[in-house]
């Protein structure tokens, strides 16, 4: 595992993690995630199964010693005693909270149903806290058109290629970032694009996102430190995560729109909001194309704007129909 963390952990901890890295194809971020989730978590049940010195402050807590044993007395209580712990003593917003649930129900269902080590799943039951879902915030078509066309400077060509890329396919800061020059074919107007746990899917470039490339591909530095990068940075190598935001954020300042929540995560959200309610796109082409792994992520794009609801109702074949007096 590439992590930055080290693992300190038990071996079946470590087989879990190496599970969902390996198996699952979970990215590192999210294997990492896992592991601070489930070291809370179980250095809160050697505390409440007095396995340790009341003395010994939580974070050294160390949780190498953790057998299966200890984990068989686990209780769903037991869980229900943590989530609160989570609220109370750790402040933990409804959404930590989430990912910390299924961050052990993952592990718990692990444990019974592939390694066999548990007659019955103490967190089958663990219900996930209810979480907010707040519409993404996005550009509109014109602050889109905008935020294009006030590319200027010595690395134009490349900047928009960049904010392009963004709003038509909708890319994740990482999968641009991480573009080769190999994962363009101009003749076939696909993109080769690796997103999260390495899972590879193909982008339909349209004439913008063609002639962007084209554009840039024609000035791009040739005596560059990484000969396979698409995106080269003023200093001749690979443009990192905070150049490409460096760039974003420029733009975005530029038409005033700093400041105001908006982020390169944005043009994405941007990206795919602009395709369902101007291109009227499928929801799960959408969801194909951001490559996201389960619908329910891409349903967010669905939220309409309150002209749209109006409009709908507006439509409705009884709109004009009036209570006729009756004589």
């Amino acid at each position: 595992m590439n992590s930055k963390y080290i693992y300190e952990a038990p071996e079946l901890l470590k087989d879990f993690l190496g599970y969902m890295q390996n198996i699952k194809g979970k990215s590192q971020k999210t294997v990492d995630e896992y592991y601070l989730d489930l070291r809370t978590f179980l250095r809160y049940i050697k505390i409440l199964k007095k396995k340790v010195d009341q003395e010994v402050e939580f974070n050294k807590i160390s949780i190498d010693d953790i057998d299966i044993d200890l984990i068989k007395t686990i209780t769903l209580s037991d869980i229900y005693s943590f989530m609160d712990y989570s609220i109370n003593e750790r402040h933990n917003s409804a959404k930590t909270r989430s990912r910390k649930t299924s961050s052990i129900k993952s592990f718990f269902s692990y444990l019974t149903n592939k390694r066999c080590l548990l007659a019955l799943n103490p967190a089958e039951e663990l219900e996930v806290p209810k979480t907010k879902k707040s519409l993404p915030k996005f550009l509109n078509l014109e602050q889109s058109i905008e935020l294009l066309n006030s590319v200027d400077g010595k690395y134009k060509e490349r900047d928009y290629c960049i904010l392009t890329l963004f709003l038509n396919c909708g890319l994740r800061l990482s999968e641009l970032v991480g573009l080769n020059l190999n994962d363009i074919n101009l003749t076939a107007r696909v993109m080769t694009v690796t997103g999260k746990g390495n899972k590879q899917r193909i982008v339909y470039l349209n004439d913008s996102c063609l002639e962007a490339l084209r554009s840039y591909i024609s000035v791009r530095p040739n005596d560059t430190k990484d000969k396979k990068a698409l995106f080269i940075s003023r200093i001749n190598k690979r443009m990192g995560v905070q150049a490409v935001q460096d760039v974003v954020y420029k733009y975005l300042k530029k038409i005033g729109l700093d400041g105001n929540g908006y982020s390169v995560h944005k043009l994405r959200h941007t990206a795919a909001t602009l395709m369902y309610q101007h291109g009227s796109v499928d929801i799960r082409v959408l969801q194909e194309m951001l490559g996201h792994e389960n619908l329910g992520t891409t349903e967010i794009y669905t939220h309409l704007s309150s002209e749209q609801l109006e409009n709908a109702a507006a439509a409705n074949p009884l709109a004009k129909i009036k209570r006729k007096e009756k004589k």
